[in-house]
């Protein structure tokens, strides 16, 4: 790789970064960076770490939801190894997965706590600890449906639609990102967003074939997305050819909010 795009001076954290995208990400890092710091719940890390005999990769156990614990977790793990270079922050969180007719306050007000205050918190320590550097790179993950609403059509019985405190979620930390890009730009720290498309994971395509075709469909390329189709966009916004890049939200969703 050229120097300009080297990750291999860097230390990257990853949360969520034994998932079905995160992994991919994971293991492109253990290639190309000096170290990787793969934050998932307990065994998952640790289980990637050993399947995929990722060298340079240190798993570490995180409940990410737990905003109230994170500041002394942050501490701890940047006292072990060290600031960041950057840091790819794909956990996931929505408490219901109900029906709009069927979903409480309760319910609603559980995704959002489960997801927004631990990022808030999360990026705001990563970016202070960052300035003393002058640098970072923070990528954030959004959703299509933190962008446009879901086809209810194409969700058949006795699927459910994607749910609207999930969106709504996603859709704050679009706002996160450009906030923080603001706040933290003049000390030379990045914050972007990636909005994925449709990528089911290989469970949901082999459990649901009609469901993935209108997936399918609903973009402009007509197929879903693959993991390792995230991998490019992020390493990007983590490396030095995207230095000029901030407060800006990258779709990877083969066209599917292009109309």
């Amino acid at each position: 790789m050229n120097p300009w795009h080297s990750l291999k001076d860097k230390t990257i954290w990853v949360a969520g970064g034994a998932g079905y995208l995160g992994s991919a990400i994971t293991r492109e890092l253990d290639r190309e960076a000096a170290k990787v710091i793969c934050i998932d719940l307990t065994g998952k890390a640790e289980a990637l770490v050993a399947q995929a005999r990722l060298a340079r990769t240190i798993p570490v156990s995180c409940n990410l939801a737990d905003a109230a614990a994170l500041p002394d977790f942050i501490a701890d793990t940047v006292a072990k190894h060290g600031v960041p270079d950057g840091h790819v922050h794909l956990t996931y969180a929505s408490s219901s997965g109900k029906r709009l007719e069927e979903l409480s306050v309760a319910d609603f007000q559980g995704t959002l706590d489960q997801a927004l205050p631990p990022t808030f918190v999360l990026c705001r320590a990563l970016a202070d600890a960052m300035k003393p550097l002058g640098r970072g790179s923070i990528v954030l993950f959004s959703s299509m449906y933190g962008v446009v609403s879901p086809d209810p059509r194409i969700y058949h019985a006795p699927m459910a639609p994607n749910p609207i405190d999930y969106g709504a979620a996603k859709a704050a930390l679009l706002q996160i990102s450009r906030y923080f890009a603001v706040h933290y730009g003049p000390a030379g720290i990045r914050f972007n967003c990636i909005t994925p498309g449709p990528f089911p994971n290989p469970g949901v395509q082999a459990a649901h074939p009609p469901f993935i075709g209108d997936l399918a469909r609903k973009t402009a390329l007509n197929r879903v997305g693959q993991s390792s189709e995230i991998v490019g966009p992020a390493l990007f916004l983590l490396t030095d050819s995207a230095s000029y890049v901030t407060g800006h939200t990258l779709a990877v969703d083969g066209g599917w909010t292009a109309w």
